[in-house]
């Protein structure tokens, strides 16, 4: 039976090692670059981005409604049954059409005229253009999608911020891990080294039987705890990866090592200097928001005031009996300006236009009042988040102290439980110890280590979350195109 439970054991080892091995076009990456992928891959990040463009496009369209709009129109047209036109007849009164010779006609008589005004087919080809000259909502307008805009690049930033937060952690639990593997690589080293030392003195009849055995099933659980952490850290792998928005199928490693990371309570006295709460993403959000706010009760007052705007039309005309008459240079009819008798004769008209509003039913009173409601709430939020900001500060402090303290403690019992483990381990090769200390004394050791490692991913991830806390994740520094808020 415990043939056959290593056979399997070596199954599943062995495979994972051999493509470790085996695997040479794996990416090697280290924290920067695994943030760089991610904010160029990430989904959340490249939709945030993509929403700072649309709230560039809203600038440029709000910019657009103060330029010339012009408008081209051709429009052709035939009347099957032409309306008819009325007149009345008053005796001995002027009129365009000399009514007194219809048959029968009597003053006071009402005659309906055909086709004498207007021909059955018609064409019109011409440009409208409009100018506005003045609209105080339009240059609120201006500053609102400025302003929206510049929300929109905020938004972005925070969306950032979370996903280095995400890769940080992941990154991190993955370097932790590579670190307890090697750990226990070490470990099963020694506790091999110290089994076939053993088996020799059983064999020259200086230890017993149970003595090797001892070691044996140490030695078993060191290599099946190793292959958990080996299964962890595939899943650590595959968290990452997720994180980044890295291809799953494809092979990642990481680089770095964990004695580069400052984890000490230093930090403190750095953070703490010039700390101002308006440095939190989440206050020049909601500052952005109360500006934005404040524009649209500009706009709402605006929409009373008078807008002033010229207009020109411009194009020519002509009428026709037919359709096919229309498309005719030449014309019968005729004509005393300057084109001669050319079918299509031009028109103009140019003009101000100035519109006052009056009264819209109280409309505008209501979305006024509700606009400065919206204000009063967006104001409100700002106790609450500072309520907030300050909440975050004392507990990732409190936190990230504790931390370090327990990761101290763990540390010193590490190497107390490494010092003990080698001399009882010397001790029992010179014969003056016995085999139960030694297996105590690796088990002790292997329980401080396993707490240590714990400890420092639970100082790692409380001193990341206290660099957000205190606003001091910037993703400009990862940024390959770093962006420009406004």
């Amino acid at each position: 039976m415990k043939r056959l439970y290593q056979t399997l054991l070596l199954t599943l080892v062995i495979p994972l090692c051999v493509r470790a091995q085996t695997d040479t076009t794996s990416a090697t990456m280290s924290l920067d670059d695994c943030i760089r992928y991610a904010m160029e891959n990430t989904v959340e990040v490249r939709n945030a981005r993509i929403d700072a463009q649309i709230s560039e496009a809203k600038v440029k369209e709000t910019v657009g409604l103060g330029l010339p709009q012009v408008d081209g129109t051709v429009q052709l047209t035939h009347n099957p049954k032409l309306p008819r036109f009325y007149s009345q007849y008053v005796e001995d009164q002027p009129s365009i059409i000399d009514l007194s010779t219809v048959p029968g006609i009597r003053n006071g008589d009402v005659v309906a005229f055909q086709n004498v005004f207007q021909l059955p087919s018609a064409g019109d080809a011409g440009i409208k253009i409009n100018q506005l000259l003045f609209s105080s909502s339009y240059l609120v307008g201006l500053k609102a999608a400025s302003t929206y805009k510049e929300l929109s690049y905020k938004t972005e930033e925070q969306t950032q911020i979370d996903v280095i937060e995400k890769v940080t952690k992941a990154y991190y639990a993955v370097l932790v891990n590579n670190e307890r593997i090697a750990l226990f690589d070490n470990n099963i080293g020694r506790v091999d080294s110290l089994l076939r030392s053993t088996s020799a003195m059983n064999k020259n009849g200086f230890s017993e039987e149970i003595d090797v055995d001892r070691i044996r099933v140490q030695l078993n659980n060191l290599k099946t705890e190793r292959l958990k952490f080996v299964n962890s850290q595939a899943l650590g792998l595959l968290l990452l990866k997720f994180q980044m928005n890295y291809p799953m199928d494809q092979p990642l490693q990481v680089s770095g090592t964990l004695q580069t990371l400052a984890v000490d309570d230093a930090l403190f006295n750095e953070y703490q200097q010039g700390w101002d709460p308006k440095n939190r993403i989440e206050y020049k959000l909601l500052d952005t928001q109360r500006r934005l706010q404040e524009l649209d009760i500009k706009n709402k007052y605006s929409t009373s005031l008078p807008t002033l705007s010229a207009f020109a039309n411009l194009g020519y005309s002509t009428q026709s009996p037919n359709i096919s008459g229309l498309f005719k240079t030449e014309s019968n009819i005729p004509s005393t300006d300057e084109f001669g008798p050319d079918k299509w004769y031009p028109y103009s008209m140019i003009g101000l236009t100035l519109n006052i509003p009056l009264f819209s039913g109280l409309q505008r009173n209501y979305q006024l009042q509700q606009a400065k409601l919206s204000l009063v709430k967006i104001q409100n939020n700002y106790n609450s988040l500072k309520q907030s900001i300050d909440l975050s500060i004392q507990q990732n402090t409190t936190t990230y102290k504790n931390a370090v303290e327990t990761l101290k403690s763990q540390q010193e019992n590490m190497t107390l439980a490494s010092k003990v483990a080698r001399v009882t381990k010397i001790k029992y090769e010179q014969g003056v110890g016995s085999n139960i200390e030694v297996t105590d004394a690796e088990s002790a050791l292997r329980e401080a280590q396993v707490n240590y490692y714990n400890a420092l991913y639970d100082a790692i991830v409380s001193k990341v979350d206290l660099d957000k806390a205190y606003a001091k994740i910037n993703p400009a520094n990862y940024s390959t195109t770093t962006t420009n808020q406004k």
